[in-house]
């Protein structure tokens, strides 16, 4: 549980926007009150854009492993099993599934009952190969006295989505993702969360076959994902021989931001401060609170069925194989730093490895003194560090990889949102344009130091970086604020490391007509 903090009395002459009542309301959430005038501060000023040096390519900034590099690093995260290092794989899994049923909520509300246009078509015409269509068909003779057979014949569309959506049927509409039935087998149809315990079972399991995955939830759903598990861990357990262990966590009230008026003023109903989730850029506070080595993240929704499924499992292993070289390197470069006599020569070697493996660039380098290089090297090196799959941007949606300065002038590897590049800018919005991969939210993570300490995670985010976005409430205009995201400013000050992945590997449901691509069949 998440510690409040202790409460502070404010000279509210200085500040007129917040009370006394809303400093005893931020302190019931654990907010303090110099982070929500931080927040309100920043509805005023805005996000400063991230200064671009160039887009990261293929060859320049973003590896491309060749076979027999593949093998190495296969071996690499194959031997690291073995150790007592301790593994996780970390699944946001909060997100309501509403968004995948857009299109079906809109024709549920219309008045005719015909199916006009493509996505329609396409859902009805195919209904019989979603993995949920047993179960569905159940709900409509239950609740209809007809089959899905007979009522599409008798053109009732309407019945089949609202048996679908709504909690007379299956409830569709309001549950998780990580709880509808995705892909369908022989012996049985899976879900999201029961995918990625098949799949972390098959590359972060160690030696002693043990897999740990975590799951962040919304608090009323936890409960749900809790009986899904425990209806089907044992099976798994027996049939993949491996031990389970499974966590969840619920984005803190610590992390919710302040909603703001038109005049960037507390938005306020009935007298009371209005709150809204922070984003993804919340879960920084859930990964920090994870006391493990190494941390594979990946979202709920991008999974696949079994045959599929090596494809993925080979790159999951290669990015950490690669993580796990590169960490190797980087803790023995410490333990030399530690040594104020070093040589410089030594120095200069461990300068190229920051620079050309690290991504770590800072043109005045060569002026530095002996000593002020050990130190620069030791703050470059003794940071966490990511390694991130990148596939060719074939229009999906996702964070751009660019080289970008940051505010003590070096230059590093960034994943960045539209919402932070300057589209207004010419030069800006062609480096945009020009990128040629992107991050499906496919990472694996070192999070602790050369001495085997976790790192405090929230003392390397840009807290420059976040999101802005208009929304409403109850008919009024409100501004909405998004803590920097999880892949993006939360992870800003990170050693980054970009690793081309095959399109394969990524393969999201945003719609529920996705499930009806080859991929998820």
């Amino acid at each position: 549980m998440f510690q409040k903090p202790e409460f502070q009395i404010i000279n509210y002459k200085e500040n007129n926007m917040l009370t006394q009542n809303d400093a005893l309301t931020l302190n019931e959430r654990g907010i303090t009150f110099k982070n929500a005038e931080h927040q309100l501060n920043s509805f005023k000023t805005g996000f400063p854009f991230l200064e671009i040096i160039s887009v990261a390519k293929p060859g320049k900034g973003i590896i491309q492993v060749s076979p027999e590099e593949e093998t190495s690093l296969l071996k690499q995260w194959d031997s690291y099993l073995n150790t007592s290092a301790s593994i996780l794989k970390f699944v946001p899994a909060s997100g309501a599934a509403s968004r995948m049923f857009k299109d079906l909520f809109e024709f549920m509300n219309k008045p005719s009952t015909e199916c006009l246009t493509d996505f329609e078509k396409s859902f009805f015409e195919q209904i019989e190969n979603f993995a949920f269509y047993d179960d569905l068909n159940k709900k409509c003779i239950e609740n209809e006295g007809e089959n899905i057979t007979s009522l599409k014949q008798s053109k009732n569309y309407n019945a089949i989505v609202t048996n679908l959506l709504l909690e007379k049927g299956l409830n569709y509409g309001a549950l998780p993702k990580g709880l509808l039935k995705f892909h369908r087998y022989l012996t049985e149809n899976r879900t999201p969360m029961q995918e990625h315990l098949v799949e972390g079972a098959m590359y972060a399991a160690n030696g002693k076959r043990e897999v740990n995955i975590h799951f962040t939830v919304s608090q009323e759903h936890r409960d749900l994902f809790q009986n899904h598990l425990d209806a089907c861990k044992t099976d798994y357990e027996n049939t993949l021989q491996v031990k389970i262990g499974v966590g969840f966590s619920e984005q803190k009230p610590s992390t919710d931001t302040l909603a703001a008026d038109q005049n960037n003023e507390p938005f306020r109903e009935n007298g009371k401060l209005v709150f809204r989730p922070g984003g993804h850029g919340a879960l920084i506070e859930n990964l920090n609170d994870l006391n493990y080595d190494i941390i594979f993240i990946k979202n709920i929704d991008n999974v696949v069925p079994d045959s599929l499924k090596p494809t993925t499992v080979t790159f999951k292993k290669i990015i950490a194989g690669k993580l796990i070289e590169l960490q190797q390197k980087s803790f023995e470069y410490l333990k030399l730093l530690e040594n104020h006599m070093i040589s410089d020569a030594k120095l200069l070697e461990i300068s190229h490895f920051c620079e050309n493996e690290l991504n770590n660039h800072f043109s005045t380098i060569h002026s530095f003194s002996t000593e002020a290089l050990r130190q620069f090297l030791i703050q470059k090196l003794n940071r966490p560090i990511r390694v991130c799959g990148m596939v060719k941007n074939v229009g999906e949606p996702g964070g751009g990889p660019f080289l970008v300065r940051n505010n003590d002038g070096t230059l590093s590897l960034q994943i960045l949102e539209s919402s932070q590049i300057n589209v207004n800018n010419p030069e800006d919005k062609l480096k945009m344009q020009q990128s040629t991969h992107f991050n499906p939210v496919d990472l694996v993570c070192g999070v602790k130091n050369y001495k085997g300490e976790k790192f405090d995670l929230l003392q390397f985010v840009d807290k420059n970086t976040g999101f802005i976005s208009i929304k409403s409430k109850n008919g009024k205009t409100l501004k909405a604020l998004e803590l920097p995201g999880l892949w993006n400013g939360a992870m800003s000050d990170w050693n980054t490391i970009f690793i081309e992945v095959p399109i394969l590997t990524f393969n999201p449901v945003k719609t529920i007509n996705d499930l009806l691509r080859t991929e998820h069949q």
